[in-house]
């Protein structure tokens, strides 16, 4: 009799675990919606870049060109650099005048300006005292002042004062024009900065006077240099202030001389000139933002980061 071997039953004890698997996802895809967004963001930008360096590069190109090429072929560029447009400009149109009398003028206003800003700023942000927060809206009302009604009792009292047409007079009302905002400005910096510092200073004996242009000018670097950007951007491109206040022809500083420089040309057109004085005024002003435009961004951000 024949018999089968039949295999144990397994019991659960022997039995392999039994492991559950999970799929392993593959890659995510990237959401439509972030490249939509992405190429969206860069062509404004693009277009925006597009619009503000087009004007320029135009103006510089035309500084170079004949009176007849400007007209004839306004998009092309010049067949020969014709520099004599710009000594026409500087020597002619007394541009040099005009570009000396506003260096002074906005060389002392700024450093006028940020000197008294910065000062009573550092009071408004770090002491307590009757009559703080008044004089501090005081500031900010200057700076939703209308400045053209302020034209004509200003025009009497630099009269009265006999610094009508003169250089420093005009100096003063552009230190008188930026203090709002730069206390404005400068007075929510002082507030970020570490008051550890000025009170270790005290500590060290250090008066008020020491510790402010020693110890918390230096920290508020910059917010300095962003608001010096900001004031001279204001102050360089002036027209309506000096044109009142400034009529006598030695005195006159850029803007006026532009337009002088438009004006006296009648039915002439000595346009290529025109655009020559144009870019000399604009080369200082860009220059300084190329310059210091990381400085303005670490300024303008650094209230933002504390």
């Amino acid at each position: 009799m024949m018999t089968t071997d039949t295999p144990p039953a397994e019991t659960a004890e022997e039995r392999p675990p039994v492991t559950k698997t999970t799929a392993v996802p593959g890659p995510l895809e990237k959401p439509t919606e972030g490249r939509t967004l992405n190429f969206f963001s860069h062509g404004m930008l693009i277009l925006w870049a597009f619009m503000v360096v087009l004007p320029l590069l135009w103006a510089v190109m035309t500084s170079f060109k004949t009176d007849r090429d400007i007209f004839s072929s306004p998009w092309a560029l010049p067949d020969t650099l014709h520099f004599e447009n710009w000594s026409r400009a500087w020597t002619e149109a007394n541009m040099s005048d005009y570009f000396l009398n506003t260096v002074i003028v906005v060389g002392f206003s700024l450093v006028g300006t940020m000197l008294l800003g910065s000062m009573a700023a550092y009071v408004l942000a770090r002491f307590e005292f009757p009559g703080n927060r008044f004089i501090y809206f005081l500031f900010i009302g200057g700076m939703s002042f209308p400045i053209i009604l302020a034209l004509v009792p200003l025009f009497y009292v630099m009269q009265n004062l006999s610094l009508l047409n003169t250089l420093p007079g005009l100096i003063l009302v552009y230190i008188a024009y930026s203090l709002p905002f730069t206390v404005f400005f400068m007075t929510a910096f002082f507030r970020t900065l570490p008051t550890s510092v000025a009170e270790a200073a005290f500590v060290d004996g250090a008066s008020h006077t020491r510790t402010f242009f020693q110890v918390m000018l230096p920290m508020a670097k910059p917010g300095l240099i962003s608001i010096s950007i900001f004031n001279f951007l204001g102050q360089w491109n002036q027209y309506m202030l000096p044109t009142v206040l400034n009529t006598e022809p030695d005195r006159k500083v850029l803007t006026q001389g532009l337009v002088q420089l438009a004006v006296s040309q009648g039915y002439k057109g000595d346009w290529s000139g025109l655009f020559a004085g144009l870019v000399m005024a604009m080369l200082p002003v860009l220059a300084a933002y190329i310059i210091f435009q990381r400085q303005v961004v670490q300024g303008l951000t650094a209230g933002a980061l504390k």
